[in-house]
């Protein structure tokens, strides 16, 4: 028998608007190895909020009980043409109790336990999630578990893509957020060396309070200068950029590259041979991304999500990355939330405008039950 509960959704139409709303919804029975998981918590990551809001017009948007509409710029609507007039559930990852379960012996073992899950549509009371993807959380707190997944799993995997390519430093952009402490813990526990950039003295000073050895801040006149110098120190010629848009990227391969030259023996018009290779792994800055022809021809831009990750990293290595995770939530893997909001509230213009500027320390959590 179906169960009934809230749930999110956002729809975008062909005019440009987009209404994201609090609605009833029958949630199915789980068959086979899913499970019906009574959400307890979901964070809001920019993961997700690239689906909820993207880049519509938040601050003039019109709220009622439980609703928000808003407006989509262009060219933002034409290249998210796909998605017209389709009302999708939101919510990457979250924590709740399982409450009923297919027939699979798997799905069963889950019953009665609280559990961390990636269903896809955590903002919700209720979501099916297939059991492979739920880490059972013991006596951790839903609140705690919540964000056991998409943080946790990409930092760590960071560092495993590392390893593998045979790297022993890695640079690392918006370093201040949730995720990118968590990745200055990490490499301080295997010993990776990491530099960080941020673009706030109040962020180094952070970091630096966590431990952090290399902290760059691009706002200063002599950004440069550091970044060159932490990599001179580091040999970090390989990095994660979750900026997207914009220099970063550009310059973090002119420090490597101005490194690499400073080290050559003899002139070379086409650069060093010093390979350099970043990886955008989200858009925090929708703009174009910017590269300049100033750092040779040994260099690999590539985009980076972790999905194709985890599908390619072998089961060994992903179950690895599961339990240290699961052992280390509440210290390596903690997250910090600046404020909770049930399903209603996430749809309040002050809450909303908020958390959608994805600001340093302002990370929000769902509450689905208030």
């Amino acid at each position: 028998m179906a169960t009934t509960g809230k749930q999110l959704f956002t729809t975008l139409d062909a005019d440009g608007t987009l209404t994201v709303e609090v609605a009833e919804t029958s949630f199915p029975d789980p068959t086979g190895n899913q499970v019906l998981v009574k959400m307890e918590a979901a964070p809001i990551n920019p993961s997700d909020l690239a689906l909820l809001f993207g880049p519509a017009d938040i601050a003039n948007a019109e709220c009622t009980a439980g609703k928000l509409v808003a407006t989509m710029p262009e060219p933002f609507l034409s290249g998210a043409k796909g998605r017209h007039g389709q009302r999708l559930p939101v919510g990457n990852e979250g924590a709740g109790t399982v409450v009923a379960a297919g027939d699979s012996e798997m799905a069963q073992a889950l019953v009665g336990q609280r559990v961390a899950c990636v269903p896809g549509t955590a903002y919700a009371q209720y979501a099916i999630a297939d059991a492979n993807l739920c880490l059972p959380l013991s006596d951790v707190s839903a609140e705690d578990g919540a964000s056991a997944f998409v943080n946790p799993m990409t930092s760590l995997a960071f560092v495993e893509c590392a390893k593998r390519d045979g790297q022993k430093a890695i640079i690392h952009a918006a370093a201040a957020s949730n995720l990118g402490q968590m990745l200055n813990r990490i490499c301080q526990e295997d010993g990776i060396e990491l530099v960080n950039i941020v673009r706030k003295q109040e962020q180094v000073d952070l970091l630096k309070s966590q431990g952090a050895k290399w902290v760059v801040n691009s706002s200063d006149g002599d950004f440069m200068k550091q970044l060159c110098a932490a990599i001179d120190a580091t040999d970090a010629f390989y990095g994660f950029d979750p900026i997207g848009g914009g220099t970063t990227t550009d310059a973090c391969f002119k420090a490597m590259e101005r490194v690499a030259v400073s080290k050559m023996s003899e002139y070379n018009r086409y650069g060093s041979n010093q390979q350099k290779q970043m990886f955008i792994y989200g858009r925090l800055d929708l703009g174009p991304t910017i590269l300049t022809p100033s750092y040779g021809f040994g260099w690999t831009l590539s985009g980076w999500l972790l999905t194709p990750f985890l599908a390619t990293a072998g089961m060994e290595t992903v179950m690895r990355m599961r339990k240290r995770v699961l052992d280390n939530l509440t210290t390596t893997f903690a997250s910090n939330y600046k404020a909770k909001v049930s399903l209603e509230d996430m749809l309040k213009k002050d809450a909303a405008v908020e958390y959608h500027a994805m600001k340093t320390g302002e990370k929000y959590l769902v509450t689905p039950w208030g």
